[in-house]
């Protein structure tokens, strides 16, 4: 307040409006900053999760009373105390599939003879099973060439061919190999604890040996993981997503730069894709690099880098209502506790759409999109309906603001998936498996390239193969006997699984039937096509 006021009625009202547009933006203001302070202290002390108080009902849990889930008694019965019983949980049987060795029990001689003096006969047999690990055995295998040369004569010495090796002058054959990268990058065992495993055994093999072949294999799979991209371009829905990752030791950079795990997943449900791919930008010509040529549908977040990629021809964009879920559950946060307000009354119909989803999860793409257009689309008209009404009424400064912004912004997008069946499904968690599963920064960029490798090998490898290893055993053993695997056509191989993809095209390439890919003898980036030419 000035000490000196104006004698003027007008200046007077001017100033008073003046103070009363201050105080209202110093409101908001305040009403910002204590939103962000509770957010804040949410992610550092309160529920990481989403999930709403009842997963089973697309509706949201408004309360939480003790009462509400307590059943009801008849106050007239008299109250009888009885003892808790434990109850223990069934055990699973055994795989049948493992193999099973007998072991049989006879009673001892002297209790075969009944006391009646007749011999006893046996009318049944108890059964029980018992698990045995057999411990890991390490063998070597001696290659000997024997060199013949005729002593009639001064020709050269001729000495028998081995086969050819996956790592040439390498003591690793696949299987050892096969284990080193399963322990690794499906168990996350580190190298310096698999150095130790191979110690107890008598076996000296330092952890840079093992990196080293670590490396080397990563180049083998490049054939299979350019299958695997163009499958992934074939897809009619392909969710795409970015986080950021550290690299310590990168030229020209800084050890705290942030660098970026593109993540891009596809395919059909069975068979998904996942893949990853390292650049240092986030730039929007990564995305449009990484899906050159791709025509269909495109499910990522409101970040401007995928613009580019969508106002190309033939890419619909789709938006992901994770997202938009996730700013009214902020803004529900940040609600005084016991109160409901407008960010209930979203999450509540955006439910009622993931309840929908959830029936359908196991029907066709026509029954789902029939469904879709009976059931969802009145919901989104009843949410659009809410949408227009409120967003006059609330400031896009707060959390609730943000929210309904985000909502109507990328509105279009969101409806899109009721287009077709097959739109909008569910990416499981393929979009944050690197940086949970990984959990440590890399050293070098050459670090990543195998790493990348691996972790699309392996989740390829566990939703359809019940041992990685194997998988990972067979195809370098298929890179073993024929190193220069010319990997074909990806439509011919169908839907076989992984490890058995390597067979079936070195089996059609001795027989001359596709047309081989080129590839480049130099090292590219992380998943390259080096096979465009054909």
């Amino acid at each position: 307040m000035p000490k000196d006021l104006p004698a003027d009625p007008v200046l007077l009202k001017q100033l008073l409006e003046q103070m009363l547009s201050e105080r209202e933006s110093d409101k908001g203001k305040i009403v910002h900053l204590e939103e962000e302070n509770a957010l804040l202290r949410q992610r550092l002390f309160g529920r990481k999760s989403e999930q709403t108080a009842d997963p089973a009902t697309p509706q949201m849990a408004l309360f939480n009373e003790a009462e509400s889930a307590a059943e009801s008694v008849d106050e007239a019965v008299e109250e009888e105390v009885v003892a808790p019983t434990k109850h223990r949980g069934k055990r699973k049987p055994l795989p049948a599939d493992l193999p099973r060795i007998e072991v049989i029990h006879e009673l001892p001689e002297h209790e075969l003879t009944c006391a009646c003096g007749c011999r006893k006969h046996s009318i049944g047999q108890e059964i029980s099973e018992q698990l045995e690990i057999v411990p890991m055995q390490i063998r070597v295998i001696k290659h000997v060439r024997k060199v013949y040369a005729c002593r009639d004569c001064e020709t050269a010495p001729v000495t028998a061919d081995k086969p050819a090796q996956l790592i040439e002058k390498s003591m690793a054959s696949p299987s050892v190999l096969a284990m080193l990268l399963t322990t690794t990058y499906v168990d996350g065992l580190p190298l310096h604890r698999f150095e130790k495993v191979l110690g107890r055994h008598g076996v000296d093999i330092p952890r840079q040996t093992l990196a080293r072949w670590v490396i080397q294999c990563g180049e083998h799979l490049h054939p299979l993981l350019n299958l695997m991209r163009d499958r992934l371009l074939e897809s009619r829905v392909i969710h795409c997503d970015e986080t950021r990752v550290q690299v310590l030791k990168e030229p020209d950079r800084e050890p705290t730069s942030q660098s970026w795990m593109w993540v891009q997943t596809g395919g059909p449900p069975d068979q998904p894709v996942i893949l990853f791919d390292y650049s240092t930008s986030r730039a929007q010509e990564v995305p449009s690099r990484l899906l050159e040529g791709y025509r269909g549908y495109l499910m990522t977040d409101d970040y401007a880098g995928y613009n580019a990629l969508g106002a190309q021809s033939g890419v619909e964009r789709l938006g992901c209502w994770a997202h938009a879920r996730r700013k009214f559950v902020e803004a529900q946060k940040v609600q005084p506790k016991g109160k409901t307000g407008r960010a209930d009354i979203a999450l509540n119909l955006i439910n009622k759409l993931y309840g929908i989803e959830r029936d359908l999860k196991e029907v066709g793409d026509d029954h789902r999109h029939e469904s879709r257009q009976q059931n969802s689309l009145p919901v989104l008209a009843q949410l659009q309906t809410w949408l227009e009404k409120t967003q006059p009424q609330v400031t896009a400064q707060n959390a609730l603001g943000k929210a309904i912004s985000y909502l109507a912004s990328n509105w279009i997008k969101l409806v899109r998936y009721t287009e077709a069946g097959y739109c909008g499904r569910a990416c499981d968690q393929a979009l944050c498996h690197w940086p949970k599963r990984t959990g440590y920064s890399a050293i070098r960029p050459r670090a990543q390239r195998p790493a990348l490798n691996f972790t699309v090998w392996s989740r390829r490898l566990k939703p359809t193969a019940k041992s990685p290893m194997r998988g990972c055993a067979t195809h370098l053993s298929a890179c073993h006997r024929q190193p220069r695997l010319k990997i074909t056509k990806p439509c011919c191989l169908g839907t076989a699984r992984p490890h058995r993809l390597a067979k079936r095209a070195a089996y059609l390439n001795r027989r001359g039937s596709w047309s081989a890919y080129k590839h480049s003898t130099q090292t590219p980036a992380p998943f390259p096509r080096r096979h465009r030419g054909r």
